[in-house]
């Protein structure tokens, strides 16, 4: 099978004006996680407005963060290239940065706003996770988020169709297809939470979104150990694994204590019992 050209990273060309599949696809998954979080947000008694004034706030704030979290483990680098922090467009951001972020958002947001922590968290995780699945395509396209050397051969073996296996041509070398595999295991958590959270006394508020952290950062663990382009804290110590880890083990320990400590804990679907516009 003879090797085609790497798919080319611009979906559009304005004259100088540039627009890249990465910014397309990171749009896509933004769109539909404010579609379905709005339409979620109105069976469980929270205004659909409510979301989208959140999401507003949380997406420019997670963007911030996702460079940030980037740059810190960094530095080296970007210490010498002062200029480079701001071009984004270059790539570096990391989702765990923008995770952290709009996490802070929505903490202070709800606050404000008296609206229940956990179930506007149970509400929008599993879209944020669908974002996280399409938005991989674009490190895809970018030929981003790859693992270790591999052969042709290996990768016709796990039956990839010819276009993802000539994209993970990269440098003279084939590369495994990380950002696939996390894609897919995401793609997998966005139906089985979506199918899920509407049975009857399944999740307790909080559940949905802790069960999606816990999805999330048990695969992150694995395939972050396979990846060549990680950041690091210090030594053989990868920043995601080890963040990944804190986050399975403090998502799971939470749902245990809270079943136990707090019982009567409102399932999730019984909603905010809140009627909008909102008495205050």
């Amino acid at each position: 099978m003879s090797l085609l050209a790497a798919l080319d990273p611009v979906a559009l060309r304005l004259g100088p004006l540039q627009i890249k599949w990465y910014g397309v696809l990171i749009a896509t998954g933004v769109v539909l996680a404010v579609i379905l979080s709005m339409r979620e947000a109105d069976r469980r008694q929270i205004s659909p407005d409510d979301i989208v004034d959140l999401l507003l706030w949380m997406l420019p704030i997670g963007v911030i963060g996702a460079r940030l979290y980037y740059v810190i483990f960094r530095w080296s680098y970007y210490a010498n290239n002062f200029g480079e922090i701001f071009a984004i467009w270059h790539g570096g951001l990391a989702i765990y940065g923008g995770i952290i972020a709009g996490l802070a958002v929505l903490l202070v947001y709800c606050y404000y706003r008296m609206l229940p922590t956990w179930l506007v968290l149970d509400i929008i995780a599993p879209t944020v996770l669908l974002a996280q699945a399409i938005g991989r395509w674009g490190n895809f396209m970018n030929q981003e988020a790859f693992g270790a050397t591999t052969t042709r051969a290996f990768l016709e073996g796990i039956h990839l169709p010819n276009f993802i296996i000539n994209q993970m041509y990269i440098n003279g070398l084939y590369r495994q297809p990380d950002f696939l595999y996390e894609s897919t295991w995401s793609f997998l958590g966005v139906i089985l939470l979506l199918s899920l959270r509407h049975r009857t006394h399944l999740f307790k508020q909080g559940e949905v979104a802790l069960s999606y952290i816990a999805w999330y950062s048990f695969a992150r663990f694995w395939i972050e150990g396979t990846r060549t382009d990680s950041l690091y804290l210090f030594g053989p110590i990868r920043v995601s694994q080890l963040l990944s880890d804190i986050l399975f083990v403090v998502a799971v320990g939470l749902i245990i204590y809270r079943r136990r400590a707090k019982p009567n804990n409102p399932w999730y679907l019984d909603g905010s019992g809140l009627k909008y516009p909102y008495e205050r």
